[in-house]
Order: C-alpha cells, then structure tokens, then sequence
C-alpha cells in the first residue's frame, strides 16, 4: 500500500478560514512538503502538529522530488501545502502531483481559500468563465503575447504580482489597449490591511504610484467585449444589467461607474445607456 498526498490548502492571511479538515489531516501526516519551511512551520506550531518538513520549492532539486516521491510510494502519507492558499496553483507544487500520480499514489485535495476565488468573487465582474494568467513573464516576447492575449480576453482576467511590480503590470495592461478598462487590485486579501481598490487600469496605475503598495497582490481585469456578440449584443447586455441596478435603488451616477468598470463602457456610452436605453 502507498501513502497519500494530501494537497492542502491553507488561509491566506486569517488563520480562522483554516478548515477543520485540513488541521485534522495536517497533524496526521507525517511528512509535510511545503513551498517555505519557516512560513509552513508557525502554521504547524499553531496547530501543535509535528509532522517532519520538507520543502518543495521551484529550486528545490530533482533529487529532494524523487526522495518526496519514495516516502509515499513507501507507504507514508504526506501534505502537500504553499505559503497561502491553494498548492499548485501559480507555485512549484504541481511537480509533486504530477510524480506521485505517475508513481500510481492516491492524490486527495482538501479545499479551502483560494486567492483567485477570493478576488473574483470580490471583484463584481463576471466569474461564470474567466482567464487565470497567474504571475506574467517579466519581460520578453512571452510578456507580450500573454499582455496581448488579457486584451483580447472576452472574459475576466485574473493575474499574481508581487506588490513592488504593480505599477509596472497596470500601465503594461493599460498600453495593451485597456486604458479605460475596468479592473480591481485586490490585496493582502483576509488580512488587517485588505483593500481591494477599483477603479480603469490607467487610473489605478496613477492611484499606486502616489501609494505604493504593500504585500500580496491579485489583480482582476473585466472582460472585453464578446466577439460573438458584438457591440449591439454588449449594449443589450449592458441595458439589462443598468435596469437592475436601478431597480435595486442605485443611483445613476453609481450605475454609470459600474457600467463602466465592469463591462468595459466608456462614460459616455454608460450614461446613455443609463438615461437613454431605448435610444
């Protein structure tokens, strides 16, 4: 019989949206893999759990894998968890689930906070279908093409950054043809100092150059307009969702800006559509 590799999720800053079952099968294990030991250890200290650490970071080499790999095919069960969140997502965990699955071990996610999750269901745009680009290449014709393919996205687009290259993530995302797009930076999501901050991409880059930013980041981007549908289907959309809004006791002014940071209108177009629908 092998082991099983647990992909455990963890909080994101709050320690309370940390799941019973994840406590339950962090102290069971007896070996934690995790992406930084020091931070992986105060959550274990928290929880009095004692298991061995063994970190699995993107340098880590080919070797401490195959060592990982052996315990479990050995028979021991073993977690798998990243600094905050969900493990292999935007992180080297993936590594590990893919050698353990081709080693024939059972892997078995326990859920919990997600900051993709978090900042979308936050964000007020459209989640049914989004883009999940994680962190962008820093430069090159690889930054350019995934700059390219969030313009061009009909749908949200989700996006990692490290809070010192916000600035330069939202005026490249505004020089790609979004300037006027809607978008939200959601940060330090769960902690003492949660923001989340909305606002088009040009004016969000000008608001974090006067404050610099501070902790971890993820920044949502609305979605362009559908190709499929085009500007009269947009339009018919956004008549819809104005009536609602008002319906809902909204006012104009505050429906205008909500057209605009959501489906990518400009005021002018918004505040027609507010106070002209039927033209």
């Amino acid at each position: 019989m092998t082991g099983t590799l647990f992909v455990v999720a963890t909080p994101l800053g709050h320690l309370g949206d940390l799941s019973s079952r994840a406590a339950d099968t962090l102290r069971a294990v007896p070996v934690v893999a995790a992406e930084d030991t020091r931070h992986s250890r105060k959550l274990l200290a928290h929880l009095d759990a004692h298991p061995v650490l063994v970190s699995i970071h993107q340098h880590a080499p080919a070797s401490r894998l195959a060592q990982l790999v052996a315990r479990l095919v050995g028979g021991a069960d073993m977690a798998l968890v990243t600094d905050a969140g969900t493990p292999a997502v935007s992180d080297p965990g993936a590594s590990l689930v893919v050698a353990a699955r081709a080693a024939g071990v059972p892997v078995v996610p326990i859920p919990g906070p997600s900051a993709v999750a978090a900042a979308l269901s936050a964000s007020g745009f459209p989640a049914d279908r989004y883009l999940f680009l994680g962190f962008l290449d820093r430069k090159g014709p690889e930054r350019r093409d995934q700059l390219a393919e969030a313009a061009a996205s009909p749908w949200t687009v989700v996006i990692f950054e490290a809070a010192n290259r916000l600035v330069v993530l939202l005026r490249d995302l505004a020089g790609a043809g979004n300037g006027e797009r809607g978008a939200v930076v959601a940060r330090e999501i769960t902690k003492i100092h949660e923001e989340f901050k909305s606002g088009t991409l040009t004016d969000l880059a000008a608001y974090y150059e006067e404050h610099a930013p501070k902790g971890e980041v993820t920044v949502v981007v609305a979605g362009g307009p559908k190709r499929e549908e085009g500007q009269g289907g947009q339009r018919m959309r956004a008549v819809e969702v104005a009536r609602r809004l008002l319906d809902a006791g909204l006012s104009k002014r505050d429906v205008v800006k909500a057209l605009q940071e959501t489906m990518d209108l400009s005021r002018n177009d918004a505040y027609q559509i507010v106070t002209e629908p039927d033209a």
